[in-house]
Parts: C-alpha cells; sequence; structure tokens
C-alpha cells in the first residue's frame, strides 16, 4: 500500500501532520500586521496553494502514485511561495536613491556611483575578506556595520565641534545626551528616490571616504589588506559609497515602518540600532511551534510504522561476488580526484586560520624566502578557493555515488556511459582550473570593473560567497549537471521502466535533478542588480541546496546504498525516503527565509522564516533516528561485515549534520539572538560542522563504498579509511568546540555590550584570549589535513590495485 494511502488508512487524522505547515504559515500571516494589502494578497495566495497540495493528496490516496504526486505538488508549492516571494521581494527592495544631495542641494553621491561600488567590491572579493550586511567572510569587518559605525561617530564629532568641543568624548553628560539624541533622530528619517544628507552626515561621509582609500588603495598591514589591494582610489571611494549605502538602508526608516530596511540590523546603538519587538515575539513563537511541531512529526512517524533496516544478520552480498560494469570502473576514478581537492582544500584552511594570527604572514617562512605571500595569495582568494573546493569535492564523490550505485540494482551497462562519465570528469576538472584561475585574475584587478566592460562578471571573479566563480563558469557547471542527470537516468532505465514513479529510480533521479534545478538561480541576477535581491537569489541555491537537494540526495543515495547491501527491502526504502523528504520539504524550502531577515527584504520574512526555520530541526531528528538504526544494523552483522568503514562515515555524517544543522542550526535561527550573532563566529562552527561534518563525511563514506566494491578483497585495506575516518571527527571536534564556538560567543558577548562593529573589528581579534584560541584550532586543522592525505594515498593505491584484475561485465552489444 503506497505510503501515504496507508498514512490514511491507519488514522483519519493524519491530515494533520502534512496541515502543521499550512497552518504554521496561516499563523504567521494573520499574526503579522502589514502595512500593504499585497502582503495579505501574497499570503492567501500562498496558503491556496499549499492547501491545493493537501486536498490532493487527500482525495488521491487510493492511488498508487500518491505519495509521489504529494511530493511533487509540495515541491511546486514551495515553488510557487518562493516566487511570490520574489517578487514581492523585489517590489519592496530598499531604493537606490538616483542621487544622494548635501544640504544645499548639491549632488554628493549618485545612484551609478553606488552600483558601481557594489561591482568593485564583488569583482575585488570583499565579500571573502568581510561581509556586507553580515553575510561574507569575518577576517575583515563588515562594511555596513563598519560604515554605520563610522558614520555615528563622525556626526557626534561634528556636533560636538558645534558646541567648541574637540570630541564628542569632551563634551560633558548633557552635551552628550543631546548630541546622541540629534544623531539617531537624523539617522531615522525616511528614505526617498532623492535622498538629501544633512551636514554632518555630508561630513561623515567625505571622512569615510578618505579612511576607505588609506585602507583599500593604501593598504592596511593590521587588517591583512595589501597595498593596492584595488586598483585606483576611485574605487576604494565607490566602494565606500556602496558600504555607506548599505549603511544607509540599515538605519533609515522604511515608509510606513517604525524600522529600517535591514529590521535595524546590525546592533549599533549609536545609531539607535536595537532589535525590534518583531524579533523578541517570534523568537517566542518558535520554541512553541519546536514542541508542537516535533510531537505532532513523531506521532506521524509511529502512524506509518516505517521499515528499520535489518537489525538480524543476513546475508549480504560480498564485494567479490559483485559484477562491475566499464561505467562504475570509470566512476572510480573520481575518488582519488575528489581526495585531491580535499587535500588541498584542508591546506587553504590553513593557511586561512593562520592569516587569523598573522595577518601578513606564514611562520616567517614566505619572508624568509623574500615573498609577498599576502599580495600573491590574498585572503579574498585563499577563502574562495576553500569554500568552492569543498563544495567541488563533496559534489564530485555525491555524482560519483549517483552513476555508480544504480548499477548494484540492475544488470544495465548503457552504450558509452563509461566514456561519458570519464568527459564528466574531465569537464569538472577543466572547469574547475579555468574558474579557480579568473577568480585570481579578477582579484589582482585584472579587470576593471567600473569600465564598460562585463569581463570580470563573466570570466572573473563573480564575488558573491559560495558562488563567487565567474558567470561562464557557472553556465558550464549547470550544464555539467544537467549532464550528469542525463547519466543517472540512463543508469537507472530498467528501474525507471518497471517500477511506479515513487520507487527508488525515479526518486534518485528526481534529488539529482533537483541540484541543476536550483542551481539556476544564480542565473538571475546581474552586476547593477540590487544587494538585497542579489542576496535572495544567492540563499536560494545555497540554502535550497543544503536543506532541499542535498538532504533529498543524502536521504536517496544512502537508502539505496542500504537496498544494494539487502539491509533494507526496497519497498521500505521508498516509504522513507517519502516520507523524509516531505518533512524536509516542508520546512527546510521556505525555510531559507531566516537569511532575509537583515538584508533589506521585507519584513514578512521575519514570521515566515521564524516559523520554517524552526521546523527544519524535524526532520534534522528522523534523519538521526533512522542513522541510529543504520548502525545498530551495521553492528549486528558482525566483524565480518565488509561495508563497515563506509558505514563509520554515512553515521558520522548524520551526527555531525544533527550538531551543525540541527542543534546549532535551531539555536542560531532565534530571531532575537540572530540579531546578535548574524556575521559571527558561532555561524563558521555551524557552518563548519553541518557542511564538512555532515555533507563531506557523507560523502567520503560513498567514495569509500565505491572503492571498497570495485577491490578485489585480497587487496582490500580499510586501515587507512578508518583512520581517516577517526582524523576528521576528531579534527573537527576540536576545531569547533576548542576554537570556533568560544570566539563565537566571545563574540556574541563583545556585540551585546559594545555593538556589532566591536566585535568584527581588528581589535577584537587581537585580544589575548582570542588570539589563544585561534591557536587551538592548529591541532585541528593538521588532523584534519592529515585525514584528507590519507584518504587521498588510500584511494590512489586501492584503485591502482584495483587495475586489470576488477570482475567485469561483457561490454554491452
Amino acid at each position: 500500500m503506497p505510503i501515504f494511502a496507508q498514512y490514511e488508512a491507519n488514522n483519519d487524522d493524519s491530515r494533520g501532520t502534512a496541515s502543521l505547515f499550512l497552518n504554521a504559515l496561516k499563523t504567521a500571516l494573520n499574526q503579522y500586521e502589514p502595512d500593504s494589502d499585497e502582503f495579505r494578497r501574497v499570503g492567501s495566495i500562498v496558503s491556496t496553494a499549499i492547501e491545493r497540495t493537501l486536498d490532493h493528496y487527500e482525495s488521491d490516496n487510493t492511488d498508487q502514485n500518491s505519495g509521489s504526486r504529494a511530493l511533487g505538488a509540495l515541491f511546486i508549492a514551495n515553488l510557487v511561495a518562493m516566487g511570490l516571494g520574489a517578487w514581492v521581494s523585489r517590489r519592496n527592495a530598499p531604493p537606490i536613491p538616483e542621487q544622494i544631495e548635501d544640504s544645499d542641494g548639491e549632488p554628493l553621491v549618485t545612484g551609478e556611483q553606488i552600483r558601481a561600488g557594489k561591482k568593485a567590491f564583488q569583482a575585488t572579493g570583499l565579500m571573502n575578506q568581510g561581509s556586507i550586511l553580515g553575510n561574507g567572510a569575518y577576517f575583515g569587518t563588515d562594511l555596513t556595520a563598519d560604515a554605520l559605525e563610522l558614520k555615528a561617530t563622525w556626526m557626534r564629532h561634528y556636533y560636538a565641534r558645534e558646541r567648541g568641543a574637540s570630541s564628542f568624548e569632551n563634551l560633558d553628560d548633557d552635551g552628550q545626551i543631546s548630541v546622541r539624541a540629534r544623531v539617531e533622530t537624523e539617522l531615522d528619517e525616511a528614505s526617498g528616490p532623492t535622498a538629501q544628507y544633512s551636514p554632518a552626515e555630508v561630513d561623515a561621509h567625505r571622512h569615510i571616504r578618505q579612511q576607505y582609500v588609506d585602507r583599500y588603495y593604501e593598504g592596511d598591514a593590521a587588517r591583512g589588506i595589501p597595498s593596492r589591494f584595488v586598483d585606483t582610489k576611485t574605487q576604494a571611494r565607490r566602494i565606500a559609497d556602496f558600504a555607506l549605502w548599505t549603511a544607509w538602508i540599515a538605519h533609515a526608516d522604511r515608509p510606513g515602518a517604525n524600522h529600517s530596511y535591514t529590521n535595524d540590523w546590525p546592533y549599533v546603538p549609536a545609531a539607535g540600532n536595537r532589535p525590534t519587538s518583531q524579533s523578541l515575539l517570534w523568537s517566542s513563537v518558535s520554541v512553541i511551534l519546536l514542541v508542537a511541531g516535533g510531537g505532532i512529526a513523531v506521532w506521524a512517524h509511529q502512524t506509518l510504522d516505517l521499515a528499520e533496516p535489518a537489525t538480524e544478520k543476513i546475508d549480504v552480498p560480498r564485494p567479490d561476488d559483485l559484477s562491475i560494469t566499464p561505467s562504475q570502473r570509470a566512476t572510480a576514478r573520481y575518488i582519488p580526484v575528489a581526495g585531491i581537492l580535499f587535500s588541498v582544500q584542508t591546506l587553504l584552511g590553513a593557511l586561512l586560520a593562520h592569516y587569523h594570527v598573522e595577518r601578513t604572514g606564514f611562520f616567517g617562512i614566505f619572508e624568509a624566502i623574500d615573498v609577498d605571500i599576502v599580495s600573491l595569495v590574498p585572503f579574498t582568494a585563499a577563502r574562495t578557493w576553500h569554500l568552492n573546493l569543498a563544495i567541488l569535492w563533496i559534489t564530485t564523490l555525491w555524482l560519483a555515488g549517483g552513476l555508480f550505485l544504480p548499477g548494484l540494482l540492475t544488470d544495465h551497462e548503457p552504450r558509452f556511459q563509461a566514456q561519458g562519465i570519464t568527459a564528466l570528469l574531465g569537464a569538472i576538472v577543466v572547469a574547475t582550473v579555468g574558474a579557480f584561475v579568473g577568480v585570481w585574475l579578477g582579484i589582482q584587478g585584472v579587470f576593471d570593473p567600473l569600465s564598460e566592460s562585463d569581463l570580470w562578471w563573466w570570466i572573473g571573479n563573480e564575488g558573491l560567497e559560495y558562488l563567487e566563480v565567474g558567470r561562464l563558469w557557472k553556465l558550464l557547471l549547470l550544464v555539467g549537471f544537467v549532464g550528469w542527470t542525463g547519466l543517472v537516468v540512463r543508469g537507472v532505465a530498467p528501474l525507471l521502466q518497471r517500477e511506479s514513479r515513487s520507487g527508488i529510480g525515479h526518486l534518485l533521479v528526481y534529488a539529482g535533478g533537483s541540484i541543476a534545478l536550483l542551481f539556476g538561480a544564480s542565473m538571475l541576477y546581474r552586476p547593477e542588480t540590487n544587494i538585497a535581491v542579489t542576496e535572495f537569489w544567492r540563499w536560494w541555491v545555497v540554502h535550497m541546496w543544503v536543506e532541499g537537494a542535498f538532504e533529498f540526495f543524502m536521504v536517496a543515495v544512502v537508502s539505496l546504498a542500504l537496498v544494494s547491501m539487502n539491509l533494507l527491502e526496497e519497498v521500505d526504502a521508498e516509504r522513507a525516503i517519502r516520507f523524509e523528504v516531505f518533512a524536509i520539504m516542508g520546512a527546510g524550502v521556505i525555510g531559507v527565509s531566516h537569511h532575509y531577515w537583515w538584508i533589506g527584504l521585507p519584513d514578512l520574512w521575519v514570521p515566515i522564516g521564524t516559523t520554517f526555520s524552526t521546523l527544519e530541526f524535524i526532520p534534522i531528528v528522523f534523519v538521526l533516528y533512522r542513522a541510529l538504526g543504520e548502525y545498530r544494523s551495521f553492528a549486528a552483522q558482525g566483524r565480518e561485515f565488509p561495508y563497515s568503514v563506509p558505514f563509520l562515515f554515512i553515521v558520522g555524517a548524520t551526527v555531525w549534520n544533527f550538531v551543525g544543522a540541527g542543534v546549532l542550526g535551531f539555536f542560531l535561527n532565534l530571531p532575537v539572538l540572530n540579531y546578535y550573532e548574524h556575521g559571527t563566529f558561532l555561524t563558521l562552527a555551524h557552518s563548519h560542522a553541518a557542511t564538512f561534518g555532515a555533507f563531506g563525511l557523507l560523502a567520503l563514506g560513498l567514495g569509500v563504498y565505491i572503492l571498497r566494491v570495485v577491490t578485489p578483497e585480497a587487496v582490500w585495506n580499510p586501515t587507512w579509511f578508518r583512520r581517516s575516518f577517526w582524523l576528521a571527527n576528531a579534527g573537527l571536534a576540536i576545531m569547533v568546540f576548542a576554537s570556533l564556538l568560544p570566539v563565537g560567543f566571545l563574540q556574541l558577548k563583545t556585540v551585546y555590550e559594545e555593538g556589532f562593529a566591536a566585535a568584527r573589528d581588528v581589535e577584537f581579534y587581537d585580544r589575548p584570549l582570542v588570539q589563544k584560541l585561534s591557536w587551538a584550532r592548529l591541532p585541528g586543522d593538521t588532523l584534519i589535513i592529515a585525514s584528507a592525505i590519507t584518504f587521498t594515498i588510500a584511494s590512489i593505491r586501492h584503485l591502482f590495485a584495483e587495475g586489470d584484475s576488477v570482475r567485469s561485465r561483457p561490454n554491452p552489444t
């Protein structure tokens, strides 16, 4: 009986689980008091779309494909909701004034200059040196908070000089109170198509422009910024104009509201920015939703009576008993390539960590040989490569898993499949080299972002965190994802023909196809696009990959692996996948909206983001529960179980997913806490635990599983892979719990006491305790590097050992 049909048969009230998501959204929309009927219309459309999804599911519960149809309808409802959200966000994005005038009506800065500053900010990679609106790297300052803090400070000094004092600090108490109030009042004034600055704001703007010239053109060794980081003083001034515009949307009230476009983020007391009442309200609601949603979801899980992996000792197929196709043998070559990318990525990570304690060198090594390492490989370039290599090696192993596993369930070897798989691997290598060279050339200023040409954006450095590579390379990657999906479809063709649309082969194709589909959102913005709208689409890709496509793919691939080992029946795997993916899609996709709270998008996203981000925790708990069942299954097979090492990686990945994405993710997604911690090392701890701990370890487990299957048992040696597993886990634990989290909590304390700008200033990082905690990463980094190198060497050794002795099927005729 199909999963949702059984769900209806077991309990007449079972529709309540799915209705949880609709009711949560309705609650958010009804309690929210928008200033425009537009928000209510959009909310009504979204609610209707989801309600029709549930009605379709309820009326079609006797059809064998009802589960997949409900999933498809829910996926479409998510896209409808987010598509309407994109429309509303674009219409209500903070305006870029045609010009900003001084008190005499003379132009100070134009909209074109602000847009030019955004281009220079992206092209030079500043989002991977510091951050904007809290998003980016945490090595440098956050330009929004920095500009706002400096603006308030210079305005205070201006009015202090009017009162005859040399600085604000030299005023008496009454004078300081009066100046504070005057500055806050001026900064709260509403915006319009042409903004007008007071004389104090004009004075502050000109001072900050000069400070940015000194910092980014002349260089600032204390901040790790080399001389001539930007090519001209004009570029530095335009970057200042852009940063000051983001500060402007952070302090100027949104029309019709009593808070700024960014919901009064960042916390800069001098500018009057403090958490809004909405942040406090929805933080309370999120706790209630978690408890209620968790209880209902547990009841649903028990109602469905999902099968667990076998815990009795069963006849697991030995690797030597399996036939290996030429395409599977070709897929095994992906593993050492991914290992090499992994190793380089960890070495760059060590360089980045060291830059935090020695901002212009590396243990004095490069100074001794007269090499200016900070100019040759600035933090911006190293971090861009580090992030993109992480995505690439994880994705490479996942691609390999999607290509390899279907062959274990069918006797099908499509013609030229092996050649296609090899060509795809070659394309990945070429695109990687081209993209990384383009990024470096862009950061080095080879392409002028202020010129008429957009060459910097096409082949250089697009400059947006996680999506830095030029548009040409993105298009090639998109073509690669589509090609990979086509290869997967060819591999599972026999399954697709004999099973229903909710079968495991179809689910694998859906999961793979969603990766390409969601990556397409990275094509929906251009250099001149408003940064708030750009960030909408950037997070669409980044978050929906992680919380949507990657989670979906993770569940599908692990289930497929269990089926191939005879530990789980195919029909039970399909039911489990549908349940978990329904929960993931019901919360995780729209949950992207918690990234929209502080970047200038409509504050409608605060209640919606709180609701669905809270519910994201629930499917992660089920994934952990499922992993524990898988571990019991693995332990029951005894020491002779041939796939023990891959299982170690898979179970370890799920534990880290619970810690990083679940515990830390929920903790950081409380709006009032996120207001203070956004852009701190707490986010860094969350991202490392979730990305490397969850998706990285799972990818390594898939790689080990592939090598285990293709390697003859006579030459298989699991020792090196087991060492790699424990080295990676120990290193990550040290990094997260001995360094990143403690520094993050110190930053959080500093934000509470001094404001966000102080927590991201170089003076904070130079504090003795913060320096010691930064050095505490060294053992963890070393262990992770050792894990990567160990994995790579073991992969190469086993691939060569496999050689011509691999069992093979006849080539297709």
